[in-house]
Formats: C-alpha cells, sequence, structure tokens
C-alpha cells in the first residue's frame, strides 16, 4: 500500500512540475506562425531582443509573466531601445500570447 501511495504521489508532483510547461519545439513554431520571429531570435538580438536576454532579465520576478503579456499584447517602446514593440493583440489570441511568454521566459 505503501508503494502505491509513494508512486500516486510521485506523480501527482511530475503533472504539477509540467503544468505550464511550454514544449520548445511548440513555442518556436507558436513564434514563427506569429511573426514574432521577424523581429527576435532566441539567441541573439534581430531588430528586438534575444529571448534568452528578455528571459534573463524578468527572472526571479514575481509578475513578470502580466508584465510581459501585456508587453507583447499592448506593444510599447523603450525597454530594448527606440524601435517600439507593436501591438499584437487581437491578431495573436491571449491564449496564444500567454503561451508565448510562458515559452520566451523558459529561454536559457
Amino acid at each position: 500500500m505503501k508503494v502505491l501511495t509513494m508512486l500516486v504521489a510521485a506523480g501527482a508532483l511530475l503533472a504539477a512540475t509540467q503544468v505550464g510547461a511550454v514544449d520548445d519545439a511548440a513555442g518556436k513554431a507558436l513564434a514563427q506562425k506569429s511573426g514574432c520571429l521577424l523581429c527576435h531570435s532566441v539567441d541573439k538580438k534581430v531588430l528586438g531582443p534575444a529571448y534568452k536576454d528578455v528571459a534573463a532579465k524578468y527572472k526571479g520576478q514575481a509578475d513578470a509573466e502580466a508584465k510581459l503579456v501585456a508587453k507583447v499584447s499592448k506593444g510599447g517602446s523603450g525597454a530594448w531601445g527606440p524601435v517600439p514593440m507593436p501591438a499584437n493583440s487581437p491578431k495573436v489570441s491571449d491564449a496564444d500570447i500567454k503561451t508565448l511568454v510562458e515559452w520566451v521566459l523558459a529561454q536559457k
């Protein structure tokens, strides 16, 4: 019985760690489909910052996801230089923007 309980607990822990996890290939495909990779790259600055740099800048910030969802959705300027980030909503759904931001923040 203890073994069964431990297996159930281990499975629950594994499932909990996977919640919100974004598959790297799926995230990159969504970024490509949404036009993000026209201005960004995972590991080097293009017109906008590299996603690894964005992830490093926001690492450990509790409100990072909310800040970036708003930035991607509404656009803005000044955070990474003079070139503005265009608004992406409504052409990219709110759900896809959230997924993209989770993927960006997962870059190392």
